[in-house]
């Protein structure tokens, strides 16, 4: 497991961190903020389905909130959404106090459970992939690679191609790719969820330490309770039919966690918790 915080950077000579992951000021001013956010659609025979009802929910810099829920509780809909690849069907969401348009871009970063790689190009061409519509001179483009690649521990790996990675690196390759393009906002849709026990729990520490580096905004959907306690400073509750928020509940653990932490007795009176959480709108549904 790579401990990102020993990795060497040799600042003048390879690259330039850039400006945005310089250290951040916390404020009240909401990176993320969904506001009454509905979504429907019409079936064959004219009713209306309603997959969101008045979703609201707040998430500050430098946070790392996570959104758990039951299957078809409309998760991956709302990410969309916030995403910009859904239009809502009301309500709007703010990034920075600006409205989204558009598909992700340098303010919304996105990584899916399936890497979405290239397989025909090498992992630096994949992570360079964004940046080349930014018409960022290459030298520059040369450089950003190299660094998000250092950061995740795959600089070795620049030259190649995604089938002779791991699933773990495939997935680090997936995420510098997303922090290659400096997003204001990182969302992360069930990013670990196809990778087998050991491995994940490689990832969220991963996670965890690249998050103390950057200090990037995440918004991470899971339907792994612990991961979602592990990683985040924040829980939404969501439930179904139709989705909303049911409940918010603040993790009180320290920001440097290990993952002995999952055997203390506040990590599983949290979980006790979010599952009764769950439970309670299973009943409900």
């Amino acid at each position: 497991m790579v401990n990102i915080h020993s990795i060497s950077r040799k600042m003048g000579e390879q690259a330039t961190k850039p400006n945005h992951f310089s250290e951040a000021i916390p404020n009240s001013i909401a990176k993320l903020e969904v506001q009454n956010v509905c979504k429907s659609y019409s079936t064959p025979g004219k009713q209306r389905f309603i997959v969101l009802e008045e979703v609201n929910l707040q998430i500050f810099p430098r946070e790392m909130i996570c959104l758990v829920g039951s299957s078809g509780c409309g998760k991956s809909t709302l990410l969309n959404i916030i995403a910009g690849l859904l239009p809502p069907s009301s309500g709007q969401v703010l990034v920075d106090g600006q409205p989204v348009t558009g598909r992700p871009g340098s303010d919304r970063g996105m990584v899916f459970q399936g890497y979405t790689l290239y397989p025909w190009l090498t992992v630096a061409q994949n992570v360079a992939f964004g940046l080349q519509f930014q018409k960022m001179p290459k030298a520059q483009q040369r450089d950003r690679v190299r660094y998000f690649l250092d950061v995740v521990g795959l600089g070795k790996f620049a030259n190649s191609y995604p089938k002779q990675l791991s699933g773990g690196m495939k997935q680090r390759v997936a995420i510098a790719r997303a922090l290659a393009n400096e997003p204001a906002l990182l969302l992360m849709d069930e990013p670990f969820g196809a990778l087998d026990a050991q491995t994940k729990e490689q990832m969220q520490q991963f996670l965890l330490e690249l998050w103390a580096k950057t200090h990037v905004t995440v918004l991470m959907i899971t339907h792994d309770v612990e991961e979602a306690i592990y990683l985040s400073q924040r829980v939404y509750v969501m439930g179904t039919h139709p989705g909303r928020i049911d409940r918010e509940i603040v993790i009180p653990l320290p920001e440097r966690r290990d993952l002995d932490i999952k055997l203390s007795s506040k990590f599983v009176e949290i979980k006790r918790q979010i599952i009764h959480a769950l439970r309670d709108d299973a009943g409900m549904a």
